[in-house]
């Protein structure tokens, strides 16, 4: 994928009077092709849809003014102004009334190629989801997760809109496979890979072939199976995972929580994932402490046993459901008798 640079002025006017040639023809009963050939126009640039979208928020201004016009009420035109100012006003509210109706057809098109034919698909807290999408491929949805699925005859696009997602890809050379995280957009062929996005940053893991990444002006031609990266707005940081990482970020997948000495703090932050009332954590010496293993997502409370088996920690459940983590202070006999 190439990164966009903003054209010239020249460009920019070439591609709103294609815009206005393609409407104008949308506006006179198009044949099915046509519809197909505006469309591809479309999606052939993305300045075309950022074009678009501008018109969009034009448009949706004008209909405000609109709106808040049609309360006001004015005197009879004959005693505000003479018949040359009422004619050149009746001009100017042709005109105005023309670029109304082009900036509707703009929005309706908008809408109509943005929002139909999207498959939506999320799931609860707690609940992990395989759907299989139409041309093969898998999309797997971790817990509290949503995306939207949209394949037209030039593309498969899925749009993660939060939560983590993964994807195993059906190879099809004449239409690409691209996953949009926020600013970043992931394109892959056959390939398999996984889109957790975290606050600050969105995680890419590669199992499988190789994917391109675009993020705002930079673009990461080629992350590997075995690699990772790190997407920010303007950044990509690669990295090389060991196999016990992706096999960590990846245990998801197979119903499991696995950790690999994550302080406690961490590790709570996993469990929350899948829990409608959360782990809690009652004192700070509890935070830094450590632990490993591989724990069902359905069942935190082998999670919470461990802890307590094998760390100076002790759990106290909440009439609502949660669990606080407070530090256990070793007895006074126990001490005495490892002094002695």
């Amino acid at each position: 994928m190439q990164a966009w640079v903003p054209g010239s002025s020249e460009e920019r006017s070439r591609i709103e009077a294609e815009a206005a040639r393609l409407l104008a023809r949308l506006h006179c009963e198009p044949s099915p092709e046509e519809e197909s050939e505006i469309c591809a126009w479309i999606e052939s640039d993305p300045r075309h849809a950022v074009a678009f979208a501008q018109a969009e928020v034009a448009w949706e201004s004008a209909d405000r003014l609109k709106s808040a016009a049609a309360e006001i009420r004015l005197p009879p035109p004959e005693l505000m102004m003479t018949e040359a100012q009422q004619a050149r006003l009746s001009r100017n509210i042709m005109v105005a009334a023309a670029a109304a109706v082009l900036l509707f057809i703009v929005a309706a098109i908008v809408t109509i190629h943005t929002f139909s034919g999207v498959d939506r698909y999320e799931t609860a807290v707690g609940e992990i989801r395989d759907i299989a999408l139409a041309d093969g491929s898998g999309l797997h949805l971790n817990s509290g997760s949503e995306a939207e699925v949209r394949f037209t005859d030039n593309g498969r696009r899925v749009r993660v809109l939060h939560g983590e997602a993964s994807f195993r890809v059906a190879h099809e050379a004449d239409r690409a496979f691209e996953v949009e995280a926020r600013s970043a957009v992931i394109r892959a062929t056959g390939t398999a890979f996984n889109v957790r996005m975290r606050d600050q940053l969105i995680e890419l893991t590669v199992t499988e072939g190789s994917v391109s990444v675009h993020a705002g002006d930079h673009v990461l031609r080629r992350v590997s199976a075995g690699q990772g990266a790190i997407i920010r707005p303007q950044t990509i940081e690669l990295t090389r995972l060991d196999p016990g990482l992706v096999s960590q970020r990846t245990a998801w997948r197979e119903q499991m929580v696995e950790l690999n000495g994550e302080t406690i703090e961490q590790a709570t932050q996993e469990f929350n994932r899948y829990r409608t009332a959360p782990i809690l954590i009652g004192d700070t010496r509890v935070s830094g402490l450590r632990i490993g293993g591989r724990f069902r997502i359905s069942d935190s409370g082998e999670f919470l046993s461990a802890l307590q088996a094998s760390l100076p920690v002790r759990a106290v459940n909440g009439e609502d459901g949660s669990v606080m983590l407070l530090y256990r202070d070793e007895p006074a006999e126990s001490a005495k008798s490892k002094a002695l």
